[in-house]
Order: structure tokens, then sequence, then C-alpha cells
């Protein structure tokens, strides 16, 4: 089902990515350790709704399959099970234990 564009990138700023512009929207996702990451994304300038084929396209650029992505945007996979998924993939550092 077709998202509004306005509310995906919407969802992308409150889990952890970044807007950085240029001839698209683009997202980056900053871990919660702060770090850029190699996970990112984009929206066209403009556009009204993102259709199946662009959320799946999105979903593969987030590291995500096309249900945990609609879940990323809908907000029930919330920033920190999102990262859990990042970590496990392989595309974000596991963070360091905290010291005491």
């Amino acid at each position: 089902m077709p998202r509004k564009q306005d509310d995906v990138e919407k969802s992308l700023l409150k889990k952890g990515f970044l807007s950085g512009g240029g001839d698209h929207n683009f997202f980056f996702y900053h871990s919660k350790a702060g770090k850029k990451t190699i996970v990112r994304t984009k929206t066209s300038h403009g556009g009204k709704d993102i259709d199946d084929n662009l959320l799946s396209l999105m979903a593969g650029q987030c590291k995500l399959t096309n249900k945990d992505f609609r879940l990323l945007i809908d907000c029930p996979l919330s920033r920190d099970d999102y990262e859990v998924k990042l970590i496990a993939a392989g595309a974000v550092e596991q963070p360091p234990p905290e010291q005491p």
C-alpha cells in the first residue's frame, strides 16, 4: 500500500536518519552513538505518494525486509530495534561496552 512521502520522511527523521539535501531528499542513518553509517535512502522532490515498488527499494537500502520497513515507517519498529537489526546485518558497528 502506498505511503505519503511526508509521512515516510518524518518517520525516517524520527528513527535516526538525517536529511542530506541535494537533487533528491537523501537520508543518512546515524547510529545511536552519533556515527554516520553506510545506510541511506532517498525520496524524490515533489512526490506525494511513494508506491510499493519504491518502498521495496527503500527497504533494501535501509537493510530491511519490506515488512520491517513498513513497521519502521509506521512506527511499531523502534529505533532501538532497528539498530539491533542493522548490527545483526553488519551495517552498523556494535557500540563498545560502557565503562563503569
